[in-house]
Order: structure tokens, then C-alpha cells, then sequence
């Protein structure tokens, strides 16, 4: 079901998913988890983002979002995001982006700055 709240302009981007879990345990042993998190991929598409306009990061499967510094899959997402390429962000819940404040609101001012929406 498209959304009329989704502009062309934000499907002229691409839709990312940001998947991650904290630890190498949980990647093994919560699958679930995993599951929904890919099947974000389909609620993309059905707001009208064409598949090979979505994007999965997935690169930060058993790192901890307590910090930014060691993940190279939010870094992408940020810069990404700043360089205007992202019409929307897909995440299970905020606490697979950002654990803490200091890494969530920057991400936040450059979706506001690059109007870039956010879908979580």
C-alpha cells in the first residue's frame, strides 16, 4: 500500500534498511530478529520503492550499538543520508540505529538537514 505522504522526490532516492544485533550469539541464535529485520525490505516496496531501489546494511550483525565508532554500517548510513542519496530509513526499532543520544541526534539533524524522512 503506497503512502500519499511519500513524495517522488523521496522515491527518486533510495530506501535503506539498517539491520544490526548487538552480538555474534544473537546474530546465531535470535533468527527472528533477523527475519523481520530483512523483511523490511518488502515494507520498502510496498511504499513504493521499486526493489532495485532499496538498500540493506548489514554490516554491523554482532556489533554493539553503544557507540558509533566501531560501525561501519551506521557510518555508511550517516554519510549516505548527508550526501542526500536517502528518501527514507528502515529500522525494527531506534535502538538498532543509535543505543545513546551522542550517535542518534546527529543522525537525526542530517535527516532534517537533507529533509530526508525516516521510517522506524
Amino acid at each position: 500500500m503506497k503512502s500519499e505522504l511519500i513524495k517522488p522526490i523521496r522515491l527518486a532516492r533510495r530506501a535503506v534498511v539498517y539491520i544490526r544485533q548487538s552480538t555474534t550469539h544473537q546474530v546465531v541464535t535470535n533468527q527472528e530478529s533477523l527475519r523481520l529485520q530483512y523483511a523490511l525490505r518488502q515494507r520498502a516496496i510496498e511504499l513504493g520503492w521499486p526493489e532495485a531501489g532499496i538498500d540493506v546494511i548489514d554490516a554491523d550483525l554482532g556489533i554493539s550499538g553503544a557507540s558509533a565508532a566501531q560501525r561501519s554500517g551506521f557510518k555508511e548510513l550517516v554519510g549516505r543520508v548527508g550526501l542526500k542519496e536517502v528518501g527514507l530509513i528502515l529500522s525494527i526499532d531506534v535502538t538498532r540505529l543509535a543505543r545513546n543520544c551522542s550517535d542518534w541526534y546527529p543522525l537525526l539533524d542530517i535527516c532534517g538537514l537533507s529533509r530526508a524522512p525516516y521510517d522506524t
